[in-house]
């Protein structure tokens, strides 16, 4: 607590001393307009559906080493984390396969995301960041599939023309930053390049991140958890339990990665603008710690070897923007081709044969979106047609003999794809001078074939297809009662179609259970209710109270499962207890998140949010906790700003996760929790910005002051202790 007051002083002494320079115009906006999420620009004041954004400002002055920590940083929504080359956004208690990624309006979910936990949104590169917005609730009928709990929307840098550059030919940026607690190095360059109709962005990012130290510090009462006292060495094919010399070092979850990112605009008139798009990702060998911290039945390290390959991710786009196409209509034309490639590598200890599983995944999309004006109304409509192919493969190597044979891949060994053709409409018009209504809708049809050519597992049946024709609606009221309220209702549904992860997956999931494919699954929705309250006084204050209820139906429920009359068979050497995805279940999630926001002075502001979650699950007779469900959580601090520096001090925290509270389905990660459940947690952090001149800019910044030890909800690694980082920001 001394330390908290100590840090609340400092803010408020430099706030009085920096008085004296002369303030801006403060850069957070309580009326904030959003603007990438929505297809097109909408004023959030006639949007009933919960939307925080995230802005460049912020993801900058935050100094965070990933896209995934800067979501977990925000307090308004949460991260999972099973290696530290990870982070697995968690929305409403919705988590991986039912929460859309889309980046540049473009769907990063394919055929095989699957519903534990992913580790996809580290592969955008937080430097190029314009804004993140966040969409709560179902949001089919925006984006489609997948978006049962909401979509996280990465909108990237666009190049500049001349005019906006104040005829800046060359301008670009400088970054590099170092952080104590991973021994992290960030390097960044961008350059746009600006004509009167041309314009291009290039940019590359390098990031490399060491094995991450704990904190030391007990939290609370607890225990110490999570410490690694051994880990695994291979010298010469030979394995060797060896005592680690820093406990707290969590060794063997350092990796390296690398993005670039090429943008050109044409603008050929003031009507038509082209562009295209090229994104690349990738990184070096990700270890999947948590599998590395597995006992065998002996209480003995399990794994010798366990990480992912390099994850790549390449995007390719073009894009059409034609303002009074026809009828009025302004048209957004997307054509993207996107290719991912996974792998997973694992070996048991003292075993020479290592396994290796990867996944190419290929993905061709169209998506266009055309709005116009009917009367005083908003129409927007549009269609998305999305094909979606996999190969993947399995190869057993001896690393002793370098000989390779052929084992089961993680997907059929054959033909997987997926298609989808979609259409949506949405239709908003102002009914009174302070009331709007909103409304929309989307159908269409998908199908899905999977080809299994070694069948390794005996399974009944070679061949899984299956086409499914979806729909979802959406309707809200929002209702301006003065020029400092607003109240809105909104009601939607959402889907997600089940993908080849659902429907094809082998895997074992934990020790001694394997998941084997099942061909009749269905589609997973929801609908949820929203009501939302807000309050603000101009730009001083501002009080937003979001209640909400899901129903979540033919809810997708990993359970026993029998193969051929049996209920278990031999896994990798191992007897393995079968299970199945299987539509068991019938789910209630309720849950409120409040934001507040309230200044001070011209300068400070006073900022919290708050988000509680609970959610229940009926199958077989019997309701049980829903798994995916964080503990209450949310973030409290202090921001001051001036021409001369930004301060940030605030708070992270978590509540308790008890043992009776755990998923019996094992999403939730129990084994990689203490004893007795996740504790509650909360971290102290304070971040500086200083503005030597109109170039330079330095950042520096503590974060886990009190260097606590803790582990975020359903993690297998611990997250950082204290962490020491500082940079510097070249502008020209």
């Amino acid at each position: 607590m001394r330390i908290t007051i100590f840090f609340m002083a400092l803010v408020c002494s430099l706030a009085g001393f920096s008085q004296t320079k002369k303030d801006t115009t403060s850069s957070i906006k309580l009326d904030a307009v959003v603007v990438s999420s929505q297809r097109f620009a909408k004023s959030k004041r006639k949007i009933t559906q919960q939307v925080e954004s995230i802005s460049k400002k912020e993801i900058e002055s935050g100094n965070f080493q990933t896209s995934a920590d800067v979501l977990a940083n925000s307090g308004t929504l949460a991260v999972q984390k099973s290696q530290q080359g990870g982070g697995s956004p968690n929305i409403r208690g919705f988590e991986a396969s039912r929460v859309l990624l889309v980046i540049d309006g473009i769907r990063m979910n394919n055929l095989i995301y699957r519903a534990g936990h992913l580790q996809n949104s580290v592969s955008v590169d937080k430097n190029m960041l314009q804004s993140i917005d966040v969409l709560f609730g179902p949001s089919s009928t925006i984006y489609g599939s997948d978006a049962l709990g909401g979509a996280i929307f990465f909108q990237t840098r666009n190049p500049k023309l001349l005019y906006e550059t104040e005829d800046k030919k060359f301008a670009g940026n400088f970054i590099t930053n170092y952080s104590t607690s991973n021994q992290g190095v960030l390097g960044h360059g961008d350059l746009n390049f600006a004509s009167d109709k041309w314009a291009s962005l290039t940019s590359f990012s390098y990031n490399e991140y060491g094995d991450l130290k704990m904190g030391k510090r007990r939290n609370g009462s607890n225990d110490f958890f999570g410490e690694r006292p051994f880990y695994v060495q291979t010298t010469n094919g030979v394995d060797e339990v060896v005592a680690s010399e820093d406990r707290y070092l969590q060794k063997y979850s350092g990796y390296k990665q690398y993005d670039f990112l090429q943008k050109i605009i044409y603008e050929q008139n003031y009507n038509t603008t082209h562009s295209l798009n090229l994104q690349y990702s990738t990184s070096t060998d990700v270890p999947r710690y948590d599998r590395l911290t597995d006992l065998n039945s002996s209480g003995k390290l399990k794994y010798a070897t366990w990480y992912y390959g390099p994850q790549k991710r390449l995007l390719s786009a073009y894009k059409l923007s034609r303002k009074r196409l026809f009828l009025n209509s302004d048209l957004n034309l997307t054509a993207s081709y996107q290719n991912i490639e996974e792998s997973r590598i694992n070996r048991n200890f003292g075993n020479p044969n290592q396994s290796a599983r990867t996944e190419n995944v290929s993905v061709f999309a169209i998506n266009s979106d055309f709005k116009t004006k009917i009367g005083k109304a908003d129409f927007i409509y549009g269609a998305d047609v999305y094909y979606d192919d996999l190969n993947s493969v399995g190869v057993k190597k001896n690393i002793i003999t370098n000989e390779e044979s052929i084992t089961d891949s993680r997907y059929p060994d054959g033909k997987n794809n997926t298609f989808r053709a979609e259409g949506f409409v949405s239709f908003s018009n102002d009914f009174s001078r302070t009331a709007s209504f909103n409304a929309s809708a989307r159908a269409g049809y998908t199908s899905l074939n999977s080809e299994i050519v070694t069948n390794f597992m005996n399974l009944p049946y070679t061949t899984v297809s299956q086409e499914n024709f979806i729909y979802s609606g959406a309707v809200g009221i929002v209702h301006n009662a003065s020029k400092n309220s607003k109240i809105a209702f909104n009601l939607a549904s959402g889907f997600r179609v089940p993908n080849i992860d659902d429907l094809s997956k082998i895997f074992d999931s934990s020790a001694g259970t394997l998941i084997v494919p099942n061909k009749d699954l269905k589609p997973e929705k929801s609908v949820t209710a929203d009501l939302s309250i807000t309050l603000w006084q101009g730009k001083h204050f501002q009080l937003e109270n979001v209640f909400y209820y899901t129903r979540l139906y033919d809810a997708i429920v990993t359970g026993p499962f029998t193969l051929n009359g049996q209920n278990s068979m031999n896994y990798e050497g191992q007897n393995s207890v079968l299970y199945a995805n299987q539509n068991q279940g019938k789910g209630e999630i309720t849950g409120i998140s409040s934001t507040f926001k309230s200044y001070l002075t011209k300068s400070l502001l006073l900022y919290g949010t708050f988000n509680f979650t609970h959610g229940r699950i009926q199958h077989d007779g019997l309701t049980e906790p829903l798994d995916h469900i964080a503990p209450y959580y949310g973030k409290t601090g202090f921001k001051y700003e001036s021409r001369l520096m930004n301060l940030d001090l605030y708070m992270l925290y978590s509540g308790k996760k008890k043992l009776s509270e755990y998923s019996p389905s094992g999403e939730d990660n129990l084994k990689y929790a203490p004893e007795n459940g996740t504790p509650s947690w909360e971290t102290y952090n304070l971040k500086g910005t200083l503005f030597l001149s109109e170039q330079f800019t330095f950042f520096n910044g503590i974060e886990n002051i009190l260097d606590t030890q803790y582990r975020t909800f359903s993690s297998g690694i611990n997250a950082s202790g204290r962490n020491v980082f500082f940079g510097v920001k070249y502008e020209f």
